[in-house]
């Protein structure tokens, strides 16, 4: 499967700090930025540059805000061809915290948005292109979209868009093989000066499988997490991709010391992963936040109950 135009953005912090309020340590995250270095994977994406003025600090960790000296903090001395990418929400970004880039250890910046609010997501990116730097929008919930909505997000993203990269994001883990190659090849047909990406959800053990289906249909940026930590049921493993890209320019061996080493260990203390509730909002195509506050109640291995309150109940009365 090797592509020379194949991207991989590893977003293990930035997707995993969901599951954590973003409070991992420095250390942590320094190790993660060194086994994705040494691994020669190409972009690390660290977190979200949220506003401070709109989430209490005492709540976050350091990755949902991103400063460019905790960036520093964590990469410098690091020889390293990652080049580092942070996420916005539209809405929840401070214009004034994004300096130059020429003045930002950052390189990328990504504007995740739904499809109704494109307009926000365009001009977010082209503010960020103006700046210097490389740019995506990130079409969240891509599952919910009519067609022609969706013809029409993506067309007005090819004329008006300076973004390099439209990611498509199964975001509620609810897409089969079949659907992503339709989506795929659709937005091939409208975007034709920009690449396109593919960010999958593993609600029903299928982000692995979906993302290969994108590199088939030429989707070359990747995302991916380490042991697939990400919110909820997580996301394409980093260690699994790696091993089907079978690029001699990537090293499966420093994913696998950190997964021994940090990410094991931060799965006795942190959920994330395929378990039934979050199998259940993948199969109905349904936002993981029922099944997030399910978990972390007294009832989170009801399973039939929880089904039932989406679903309802198919026994005969």
């Amino acid at each position: 499967m090797y592509r020379e135009q194949i991207k991989v953005l590893d977003c293990t912090i930035r997707d995993g700090g969901l599951m954590n309020n973003h409070d991992f340590d420095d250390r942590f995250v320094r190790a993660i930025f060194k086994a994705v270095s040494e691994a020669g994977i190409d972009y690390m994406e660290i977190g979200y540059k949220n506003s401070k003025k709109l989430f209490p600090g005492d709540k976050y960790g350091a990755w949902k805000f991103c400063s460019d000296d905790d960036i520093r903090k964590v990469t410098e001395g690091i020889p390293s061809k990652t080049k580092i990418s942070v996420m916005v929400d539209v809405d929840r970004v401070d214009l004034d915290d994004i300096k130059p880039k020429k003045e930002s250890p950052v390189t990328m910046i990504r504007t995740a948005c739904y499809v109704k609010d494109v307009d926000k997501a365009i001009f977010l990116a082209n503010h960020f292109a103006d700046k210097g730097y490389e740019t995506a929008v990130n079409l969240m919930a891509i599952s919910k979209v009519l067609e022609v909505e969706l013809t029409e997000c993506l067309t007005q993203l090819e004329k008006e868009c300076k973004c390099n990269v439209v990611y498509l994001v199964d975001s509620n883990g609810a897409l089969y093989q079949e659907t992503v190659e339709y989506l795929i090849k659709k937005a091939k047909s409208i975007i034709k000066t920009k690449e396109i990406g593919i960010h999958a959800h593993n609600n029903q053990q299928l982000a692995f499988g979906n993302t290969i289906e994108a590199i088939i249909h030429q989707a070359n940026y990747l995302d991916s997490t380490i042991f697939g930590m990400g919110r909820a049921a997580g996301n394409c493993p980093t260690e699994l991709l790696l091993g089907f890209l079978k690029n001699p320019k990537f090293d499966i061996r420093p994913i696998l010391d950190v997964i021994s080493k940090e990410m094991i260990p931060l799965s006795r203390q942190v959920e994330w992963g395929y378990v039934i509730p979050y199998a259940i909002t993948g199969i109905l195509d349904e936002h993981p936040k029922s099944a997030l506050e399910l978990r972390e109640g007294d009832k989170k291995e009801n399973y039939r109950e929880f089904y039932d309150s989406f679903a309802g109940s198919s026994e005969v009365e």
